[in-house]
C-alpha cells in the first residue's frame, strides 16, 4: 500500500498581498503527476484545504479540478477539515463524493468511521479527524475543554474501532493538530485554548502512521508522527523549509518506509540586510533578484524612494524595514517621547528619530517658521497646547522642509 500524505494547501492565500493561487494550482498538478507516475493507492489531505471559511470562487474551482484529477489518476482521496476551513461547507455532498472515491471527514460522528482500502496483505483503515474546536467538540465527546483533551477523546474512539477489526488491520490517522515537539513557523494560526496549546505525542499511540496537518514545516516527530507541511511558504520564517509531501509505504507489518516527495518551488525567499547602495551593487545578492525579498536597510539616514530603487534590482521585494546602524533602541513609546514637547520640538524629534542625529539650528528655525506661518493662515488655527498638530498648511510646510532636509 502506498499513500501520499499532504496538508495545509491554504488555497486562496496570498503572500504579502501577492496572489498564490496559480502556484497552488501547479502544486495540485504535481500531486496528480506523482499519483499517476507512482501508481499510488491513496492521497490523505490533513486539513486547511482552504485559507478561509468562505473561499473565493477561484479557490473552489482549483480544488474541484484538483480533486477530480486525483480521483481520475486512480487514488482514493481522504480529506479532513482544518481550523481555516468551514467544516460544513467543505463537507457538502460528502455521501455522494464517497461513491466516487472522495471521502470528506468534517463531522464528529465520523471520527471512528474509517475509509477501508485493501492490498494483498489485507485492509488499511484510514481515519480522518477534522479540526476539533474544543468549545464545541468537548461536550459532544465528553472531553476536557482543551486541544489535548478533545484529541485524546477522538483517538479513544479510533482505537476502539480499530480493536474491533480483524487482527493485522493496518491504520493511518489524518489529524489537524499541534503536537508537542512540532516546530512552528510564522504563518500558522494560534490554536491555544484554555492555556493548553499542544497535545502529547502519546495521543496518537496505537496507529501505524499519524498524518498530521497544521504546522507548515515538513517534519518527523519520531515514531509514527509526521507533518507534511504546506506546499508553499506562507511567511519569510519558512525560507529554509523544503516543501513537499510524504510517500508512506505500508507492508504486512505496518510502515515499511516513508519517502520525502519534493514540491515544485514557486519562488525562493530572501532576506537582505545592509545599506541601500551596497544592496543595489553587491553581486553576492544576484540570486535574490528572482526571489521574494524582505529588506532591512541600515543606512544612517533614509534614502529617497527606497522601495522603488530596490525593486529596480529586486522586483519581488515585498517588505521593507529600517534599522539604522548605531541608532539608540529606547523602550519609550512614541507618546512618551513627545509628551510635553511643543510643535517644533515634535517635528525635530521625528527627524532625529529617522536620521539618527540632532537637527541643526537652521533646520529647527525653518520648521518653527513654517509652523508659525501655518497658524496665521485662514483655517490654520492656533495651537492649543504642547504637541498639538498645526493646521494642514503648516503640516505641508513642515513636511516639505523635512523632505528637503532629509
Amino acid at each position: 500500500m502506498r499513500i501520499l500524505h499532504t496538508s495545509d494547501w491554504h488555497l486562496g492565500r496570498s503572500f504579502h498581498r501577492v496572489g498564490l493561487l496559480d502556484a497552488q494550482a501547479r502544486f495540485l498538478d504535481h500531486l496528480v503527476e506523482v499519483v499517476r507516475a507512482e501508481r499510488l493507492d491513496a492521497v490523505v489531505v490533513s486539513g486547511d484545504v482552504y485559507d478561509r471559511a468562505l473561499p473565493s470562487v477561484d479557490a473552489v474551482e482549483v480544488l474541484d479540478d484538483g480533486l477530480d484529477r486525483l480521483l481520475a489518476a486512480g487514488a482514493t482521496v481522504l480529506v479532513t477539515s482544518g481550523n481555516h476551513d468551514s467544516a460544513q461547507r467543505l463537507g457538502f455532498g460528502a455521501r455522494r463524493a464517497a461513491r466516487a472515491g472522495l471521502h470528506l471527514r468534517t463531522r464528529l460522528d465520523q471520527l471512528d468511521e474509517p475509509v477501508l482500502v485493501s492490498d494483498r496483505h489485507g485492509s488499511v483503515a484510514l481515519y480522518g479527524l477534522p479540526w476539533l474546536e474544543p468549545t464545541f467538540a468537548a461536550p459532544a465527546l465528553d472531553a476536557e475543554r482543551s486541544h489535548a483533551g478533545v484529541l485524546a477523546a477522538a483517538m479513544h474512539r479510533v482505537r476502539a474501532d480499530l480493536h474491533r477489526r480483524p487482527v493485522g488491520t493496518r491504520s493511518l490517522v489524518a489529524a489537524h493538530a499541534f503536537v508537542v515537539g512540532g516546530e512552528a513557523s510564522g504563518s500558522e494560526r494560534d490554536v491555544a485554548v484554555g492555556g493548553v496549546a499542544c497535545a502529547p505525542a502519546s495521543t496518537f499511540a496505537g496507529v501505524d502512521y499519524a498524518a498530521l496537518g497544521h504546522l507548515h514545516g515538513r517534519q518527523h516527530l519520531g515514531g509514527a508522527l509526521r507533518y507534511s507541511g504546506s506546499p508553499l511558504p506562507y511567511s519569510f520564517s519558512e525560507a529554509a523549509h523544503r516543501k513537499g509531501s510524504w510517500l508512506v509505504h505500508l507492508d504486512a507489518d505496518g510502515v515499511a518506509d516513508v519517502e520525502a516527495v519534493e514540491a515544485p518551488v514557486h519562488r525562493q525567499l530572501a532576506t537582505l540586510r545592509g545599506r541601500l547602495d551596497d544592496l543595489l551593487t553587491d553581486s553576492a545578492h544576484a540570486a535574490a533578484e528572482r526571489a521574494f525579498c524582505q529588506v532591512v536597510l541600515t543606512d544612517a539616514e533614509r534614502a529617497r524612494e527606497p522601495m522603488q530603487r530596490l525593486r529596480a534590482r529586486f522586483p519581488h521585494t515585498l517588505t521593507l524595514a529600517f534599522e539604522p546602524e548605531g541608532a539608540a533602541r529606547g523602550e519609550a513609546t512614541y507618546a512618551d517621547r513627545v509628551r510635553g514637547l511643543d510643535d517644533t520640538a515634535v517635528c525635530c524629534s521625528f527627524l532625529e528619530h529617522v536620521r539618527g542625529r540632532p537637527v541643526p539650528p537652521v533646520e529647527r528655525a525653518l520648521l518653527a517658521e513654517a509652523l508659525e506661518a501655518g497658524r496665521r493662515l485662514p483655517g490654520g488655527g492656533a495651537a492649543t497646547g504642547p504637541g498639538t498638530a498645526a493646521g494642514p498648511d503648516a503640516a505641508t510646510g513642515a513636511a516639505a522642509v523635512a523632505r528637503g532636509a532629509a
